[in-house]
C-alpha cells in the first residue's frame, strides 16, 4: 500500500463512504442498541457524521462543526440535519461515559485492515509525541507572584519533548500520544494517551498487547534510542518480535561488550539468528578457528538482528513512519491543537480522529475491494 505525501481531498463525498463503511455501520446499530436515557435528541447517524466531519476537516471544536455543516448543503444532505453544538457535546460526554461500543469499533476497524491490507502490522514502528494541554501549568500566577491554586486542567502533567524543525526541546504542559505504528501503510495499530509524565518504555507492552487483541502480530518493532533498556527488549521478545533499536552509550557499550566474537583472523561474519534458541551464530571469517561457529545468546548487546546488518539499517530507518503519522494525525486530521480538557476527554479526541483516519483507509484499494 504506497503511503501519499499529497493531503487528502476533503469534502460532502468523503463524509458518505465513511458513514457507509459496516464498522460505521454497526457502531451506529450498536448506540441505538444502547437505548441511553435523556432529552430526545438528533439520531446517533447524524452525530457520529459530525464526528466524523471533525476529524475529516482538522476542524479543533464543535461550534466550527456545526458552523461549517450549516452553510454546507452537501454536508447537511450526508449527515441528514444541522446538529446543534449543545448536542455534540451531550453526545461527546456519553461516547466518554460509555466506551464500550467505540472500543468495539476502534477493533473492528483494525482487524479488518489487518485481513485487507497487504503488509499491515507486519512491521511496527512505535514512539510518543507530545500532546499540549489546552491549560496554562505553569506554578505561578505571573512572574514572582503568587502560587497558582487550582490548574484549568488537572489531568495534564509536565513532560519533556526534543526539538523538532524550528522548535525547541524542552519541557511542556499536556498529554502524550503513545502509538505503534505500521512501517509499510504508515498506518496506526494501536494508541494510548497519557499524562505527559509518563515514561514512554512503560507503554510498550500495553501497545503490543493492544495489537495482538486487534490480529496484529508483528515481526519486527523499531525503536529509537530511549527505549534502549532491558525491560523493553524482554517485552518486545515476549511478544514474538524482533527488537531493532539502537544503543546508548552504557558502560558495557563503551567496553566493547557490543562488537562479535573476534579471533586473530578478525571479527566473525553473522551467520543467522535461531528463533527457537534465542541465539545468534557468528563464523570465523575463514573458517580456520575450532569450533568455526559460537552461538550468543540473544539480549540487547546482542539482538536477533544485529546492527552490523543491511537488514537493521532498513527497519531502523522505517522508524520514520511513526513520526511521519503524528505529523498527519495533527495538521491533517485535527488531533491537535487540543481544545479540550481531561484526560478522558483527550483521549475520545484521538480515539475519533483515529477512527476517520483508519476508516478513510478502509474506502481504498485493495481494502474495499476484498470487503466488497
Amino acid at each position: 500500500m504506497a503511503v501519499s505525501t499529497v493531503t487528502p481531498t476533503r469534502d460532502s463525498e468523503h463524509v458518505r463512504l465513511l458513514l457507509g463503511l459496516p464498522e460505521i455501520r454497526a457502531l451506529i446499530a450498536d448506540l441505538d442498541n444502547a437505548r441511553w436515557t435523556g432529552r430526545v435528541g438528533y439520531g446517533n447517524r447524524a452525530l457520529i457524521g459530525m464526528c466524523l466531519v471533525k476529524a475529516v476537516y482538522a476542524l479543533p471544536t464543535w461550534s466550527r462543526v456545526v458552523r461549517l455543516v450549516a452553510d454546507h448543503a452537501a454536508l447537511r444532505d450526508v449527515i441528514g440535519c444541522a446538529p446543534t453544538a449543545d448536542a455534540c457535546y451531550r453526545f461527546a460526554r456519553k461516547l466518554r461515559e460509555n466506551r464500550v461500543p467505540l472500543d468495539v469499533c476502534l477493533h473492528r476497524v483494525v482487524t479488518r485492515l489487518a485481513a485487507t491490507t497487504p503488509g499491515y502490522g507486519a512491521d511496527l514502528a512505535i514512539d510518543g509525541s507530545d500532546m499540549p494541554a489546552y491549560a496554562n501549568g505553569q506554578r505561578y500566577v505571573s512572574r514572582g507572584g503568587r502560587l497558582r491554586e487550582k490548574f484549568s486542567d488537572s489531568d495534564a502533567s509536565w513532560g519533556h519533548r526534543s526539538s523538532v524543525s524550528t522548535r525547541s526541546g524542552g519541557g511542556y504542559y499536556g498529554f502524550k500520544l503513545h502509538a505503534a505504528v505500521c512501517t509499510h501503510t504508515g498506518l496506526p495499530v494501536a494508541w494510548s494517551v497519557e499524562t505527559a509524565k509518563e515514561q514512554e518504555t512503560l507503554s510498550v507492552d500495553a501497545l503490543l498487547d493492544s495489537a495482538a487483541v486487534r490480529g496484529v502480530r508483528p515481526a519486527t518493532i523499531a525503536l529509537d534510542k530511549g527505549y534502549d533498556n532491558n525491560r523493553v527488549y524482554a517485552t518486545v521478545a515476549a511478544h514474538g518480535a524482533r527488537p531493532v533499536i539502537p544503543l546508548r552509550q552504557t558502560p558495557d557499550v563503551k567496553a566493547g561488550r557490543h562488537q562479535p566474537p573476534t579471533c586473530e583472523h578478525g571479527a566473525w561474519t553473522f551467520a543467522g539468528a535461531e528463533e527457537a534458541r534465542q541465539t545468534t551464530k557468528w563464523r570465523c571469517p575463514t573458517g580456520e578457528c575450532t569450533p568455526g561457529s559460537v552461538r550468543l545468546p540473544a539480549s540487547r548487546l546482542h539482538p536477533l538482528i544485529p546492527r552490523s546488518t543491511p537488514r537493521f539499517r532498513a527497519l531502523y530507518k522505517g522508524r520514520g513512519a511513526v513520526e511521519r503519522e503524528f505529523g498527519r494525525l495533527k495538521n491533517e486530521w485535527g488531533l491537535a491543537p487540543l481544545r479540550v480538557r481531561g484526560l478522558d476527554r483527550v483521549r475520545l479526541h484521538a480515539d475519533l480522529t483515529i477512527l476517520a483516519r483508519l476508516a478513510t483507509a478502509l474506502t481504498t484499494a485493495p481494502a474495499i475491494a476484498a470487503a466488497a
